[in-house]
């Protein structure tokens, strides 16, 4: 029996199936140490055999098992690196993933467990999955997930999100934070701990820190032209009512052509706006927090902590560059 089954498609993200068999052998390395049962683990392809991925890289699998009644591990598909809903698409007619994705809803319906990260989450819609759940992403590709999947709700803040016997994450990396919730659910705080310190592993909770509203909205010329508004407003940003009738437009109209290419609401989008300047100030200035605050209109560094503590599980004291000092 295995705890963990790798569902490896031909031509996946190389770096996101690197780190998630480089995590799992050494959590098999230090399950005794932390006092943990043994870890059984397995890679499969849908034919077995070595695998290409992107880059030239390949890895040696198993063929995916064709009796999986009795399975009871979880099964990670590890991000795929597509970038576009072409590619998706197209990815997804090819036969072996035809067959992979029907596995996955197979392995769900008789009670198992799947995650994903990356583009891969797409496959777990391909396989009628995230239906009336609560999923993420990579961050980018959040409106197009939330526009084919209109009945499930994207979060595209978030690294890691756990939805019943479905657990996403987000971009490319975020497949180290994926194996780390997956080991600590599994097997405990103390191996999850003694991985991450191994490896250099910081488990993160969001995606938040890193998103650019611009580049979330793919170009859309109107997001952009908000966001750029917003942030030469700084400190005092223009409030939604202000921003519809400067664009000539109704507070729902605005709300919907912000959802439609960002996911988020108005409000979301200058929240994000302001903490991303305050990112930049805080990582390239000599100002303190409180002046960083007030620069992006909070009213005192408590009020900035929390918020960024919130949004993106961290202090701002985490954006300080690390002087060093000869």
């Amino acid at each position: 029996m295995y705890d963990f089954t790798v569902l490896i498609l031909v031509g996946a993200f190389s770096s996101s199936v690197a780190i998630t068999r480089d995590i799992l052998a050494t959590a098999e390395v230090l399950a005794g140490r932390s006092n943990a049962a043994p870890i059984r683990w397995r890679l499969c392809s849908v034919d077995g055999g070595t695998i290409s991925l992107q880059g030239g890289m390949t890895v040696d699998t198993v063929k995916i098992p064709t009796n999986i009644n009795d399975d009871s591990s979880v099964w990670i598909v590890p991000g795929l690196g597509l970038n576009t809903h072409k590619e998706i698409s197209q990815r997804f007619e090819k036969n072996d993933a035809v067959t992979a994705i029907h596995a996955l809803s197979q392995h769900v319906e008789l009670g198992g467990y799947v995650a994903a990260s990356c583009s891969a989450v797409f496959m777990l819609n391909a396989a009628g999955l995230l239906h009336g759940r609560r999923v993420t992403t990579t961050w980018w590709l959040a409106p197009l997930l939330q526009n084919i999947a209109p009945d499930c709700t994207v979060d595209a803040d978030r690294m890691v999100c756990v939805d019943g016997q479905v657990v996403t994450a987000g971009a490319a990396f975020a497949q180290s934070d994926l194996m780390l919730h997956l080991l600590r659910e599994r097997y405990g705080n103390a191996l999850r701990d003694n991985v991450s310190r191994m490896m250099l592993l910081d488990g993160r909770q969001a995606q938040a820190p890193f998103i650019v509203p611009e580049v979330l909205a793919s170009g859309n010329n109107l997001v952009a032209r908000i966001a750029a508004r917003v942030e030469r407003a700084l400190p005092t940003p223009p409030s939604v009512g202000e921003l519809a009738q400067e664009f000539c437009m109704s507070e729902r109209t605005l709300s919907r052509h912000i959802h439609k290419a960002t996911g988020k609401s108005t409000l979301s989008l200058i929240q994000s706006v302001r903490l991303r300047y305050a990112k930049n100030l805080l990582e390239n200035s000599r100002m303190n927090v409180e002046q960083v605050a007030a620069a992006v209109g909070y009213q005192d560094a408590t009020a900035l902590r929390r918020l960024m503590k919130k949004t993106a599980g961290a202090n701002p004291s985490r954006y300080r560059p690390i002087v060093a000092d000869y």
